[in-house]
């Protein structure tokens, strides 16, 4: 089976196992939003656990 490489440029696999993506919220609306709140959604951010297992079952397939 391929991996989808949609999923493999979205999320960052670290070395102990977790997933890594990115804040939401951050193609629109952003002239409301402050600088620092803009900056914080631009780092890696850990996903939940139910999230974790979908992601990594589909990044082995």
């Amino acid at each position: 089976m391929k991996t989808r490489k949609s999923i493999t440029k979205r999320f960052k696999i670290t070395k102990n196992g977790k997933i890594l993506g990115r804040a939401m919220g951050q193609d629109h609306c952003r002239a409301k939003k402050s600088g620092n709140k803009i900056r914080q959604m631009k780092k890696w951010i850990p996903l939940p656990n139910f999230l974790t297992k979908k992601i990594k079952r589909i990044i082995k397939h």
